[in-house]
């Protein structure tokens, strides 16, 4: 079984952008007030969408697995090769589901969680 990497965390309520590295006075380049970056916001809203569907597919494939290995279900000998097949689906979906939630918790990782707005900045190309 694989852990699930770390998901990408919401604004928590309370939550405050990063103070400013330089005090004093502040300089046309400098960025006077933070947003939360909505780019981040889209990698929590992806992760909760998809979580619950890989989860969903684990379950019903896990059920369908007992169903199979179950001698109550059948007996037949050629019960083993669908066993057998049915384990490797498991193993490829937790390789998916690994992949899947590692490139989400990757680029969450690398994608600022605050972003720079200069106030009273024109807006040309938004």
């Amino acid at each position: 079984m694989f852990v699930d990497p770390p998901a990408p965390q919401p604004l928590q309520p309370g939550e405050t952008p990063p103070v400013s590295g330089s005090p004093g006075l502040p300089t046309p380049d400098m960025a006077v007030s933070w947003e939360f970056n909505p780019d981040y916001q889209r990698l929590v809203m992806m992760w909760r969408q998809v979580l619950p569907e890989l989860d969903a597919l684990t379950s019903s494939l896990d059920k369908a697995y007992q169903m199979a290995r179950s001698k109550d279900v059948w007996d037949a000998p050629v019960s083993g090769r669908y066993v057998e097949e049915m384990a490797e689906w498991r193993t490829r979906l937790g390789l998916y589901r690994q992949a899947i939630l590692t490139s989400i918790s990757d680029q969450a990782a690398d994608t600022p969680r605050w972003i720079p707005v200069n106030a009273g900045a024109p807006h040309a190309f938004s």
